[in-house]
């Protein structure tokens, strides 16, 4: 941890204030019994103390977005006849940081990132946010028992997709970069040398936070397990019973990226419109004649284990589309357990 700095308390909002001049701080915040992130400002009461009920996707992948614009005009010369004039709307050049996600959250976007930004595809609308937002995320003392990141390569520690990683200890926070930009943001004032009893402190908490986890799974043969159950629908059904295909363990998944497009028109003017899409809704795949190859939410559900734990893996030199966050356990009304449907897959013999 050489060049680690300390962050005491204290200093904490005023730390965040000197940041709210150089990007739009976005922050966890209590709203009713749910987490969310929003702008920071001085009276701002941030929560440190749980996992964000939503991690902070929305930032760089916003749950609505407006692609373009559009305009129709008569020809005056053809009255039978019209011009459109289209008129594309990227992100603004605006800074973010997201502060106080888990690690988890801010993986995500390593999900993200060979989908939206790579050598065959670059989504401008992604790629510019993606790049101007940095992360700086607080590790975990102490999982949830719906938290399952040390099955799919993470943990409470886990610097991916992080430029900085805060680590709990006495009176504040050790401060680690793990970016050229997250280093950048280590000169403030507000932040002092760490010493070798703090950094030692970091270390310990490190060591305990991955004792705390139970021995995972080893799930090197599940993609090929999940694809073996492709056509067993008696499985996909069992597993699916109780689901209710509410979208919410979708919408609040860190790495699901699929998205609906439609134009909304209003007389001869109108815009394209970019949204979240929920692939458990009956919607998600219906045709335009009316067939559906997706029926039913056995189908779906099939659909939402097997992309991200076998097919996204074999595109993906074996990474899984899951950062084990939990939040599709521990929202879920009726209490559908992904790992339960992995195990189960795993344990399955079959022809």
């Amino acid at each position: 941890m050489a060049g680690s700095m300390f962050l005491n308390n204290d200093k904490l909002a005023e730390w965040l204030q000197e940041l709210s001049t150089r990007a739009t701080v976005q922050v966890p915040v209590k709203v009713g019994q749910a987490t969310e992130f929003q702008a920071y400002s001085s009276e701002t009461e941030i929560e440190l103390q749980e996992q964000p009920t939503a991690p902070p996707k929305k930032v760089v992948f916003p749950q609505t977005e407006t692609l373009l614009k559009f305009r129709y005009e008569k020809d005056p010369d053809n009255p039978e006849s019209h011009k459109i004039h289209l008129q594309e709307t990227l992100p603004r050049e605006e800074a973010n940081i997201v502060f106080g996600c888990r690690p988890c959250g801010a993986k995500g976007f390593a999900i993200f990132d060979p989908v939206y930004d790579s050598n065959q595809v670059s989504d401008p609308y992604y790629k510019t946010r993606r790049e101007q937002t940095l992360f700086i995320s607080l590790a975990c003392r102490e999982p949830d028992n719906s938290c399952f990141c040390h099955w799919v390569g993470g943990s409470p520690v886990d610097p991916t997709g992080s430029d900085l990683l805060l680590l709990p200890i006495s009176d504040g926070y050790l401060v680690e970069a793990h970016s050229d930009r997250g280093r950048e943001l280590l000169s403030s004032k507000n932040l002092n040398q760490a010493s070798q009893g703090q950094v030692n402190e970091a270390e310990e908490l490190k060591s305990t936070s991955l004792e705390s986890l139970d021995e995972p799974p080893d799930l090197r043969d599940v993609p090929a397990k999940l694809l073996g159950l492709f056509d067993s629908m008696e499985f996909w059904e069992d597993v699916s019973a109780k689901c209710i295909s509410c979208g919410a363990c979708t919408y609040l998944c860190p790495t699901c990226y699929c998205f609906n497009i439609t134009d909304e028109a209003a007389g001869l003017s109108g815009k394209r419109v970019r949204t979240w899409d929920n692939c458990m809704s009956y919607l998600f795949t219906l045709e335009g004649s009316g067939h559906n190859p997706r029926m039913t939410k056995a189908h779906r559900l099939r659909n939402r284990v097997g992309h991200k734990f076998s097919y996204y893996p074999e595109l993906h030199e074996g990474i899984m589309a899951c950062c084990g966050c939990g939040r599709c356990i521990k929202s879920c009304p009726v209490s559908v357990d992904i790992r339960e449907i992995v195990l189960r897959a795993k344990e399955s013999v079959h022809e």
